[in-house]
């Protein structure tokens, strides 16, 4: 494999919109549906996390922008941002939201469970991969 030359700039945007959309996704889209199909109620949720919320949301991004320097490095340097949404709709839907829907089955998550956190994936890899196309 050749040199990649990543696009650092692209990276971050990437990496900020898949953090804002997921505040967005479990927030006001599908915070509520989520949590009920994990048996969360949503107030107890609020009140008592598990970890710190900043530690959660700072150890998330940190997550996320690996995800993106891979996906960049995956994507290339050559692809435009069309080829770049495919390559990321490649990767979210057949392997990471079908990854998901397999260890779900598994632990007998509900189907809307399944639905919202593969769909979450699939539309952030694909953003990331229209991001990184686009501007390379």
């Amino acid at each position: 494999m050749g040199e990649v030359a990543i696009n650092w700039k692209a990276v971050l945007l990437a990496t900020l919109v898949s953090f804002v959309l997921g505040a967005l996704w479990y927030g006001p889209v599908f915070g509520k549906p989520w949590m009920r199909s994990l048996g969360i109620d949503p107030g107890v949720a609020r009140q008592a996390p598990r970890i710190g919320l900043r530690r959660m949301l700072s150890i998330s991004f940190i997550l996320e922008w690996i995800m993106a320097i891979c996906m960049a490095y995956f994507i290339g340097d050559k692809a435009d941002a069309m080829h770049g949404a495919l390559y990321g709709l490649l990767t979210g839907l057949p392997w990471v939201a079908s990854a998901i829907a397999v260890n779900s089955l598994y632990e007998q998550k509900s189907v809307a469970y399944i639905f919202i956190t593969g769909g979450y994936w699939t539309v952030v890899f694909t953003l990331m991969g229209l991001i990184l196309g686009a501007w390379h």
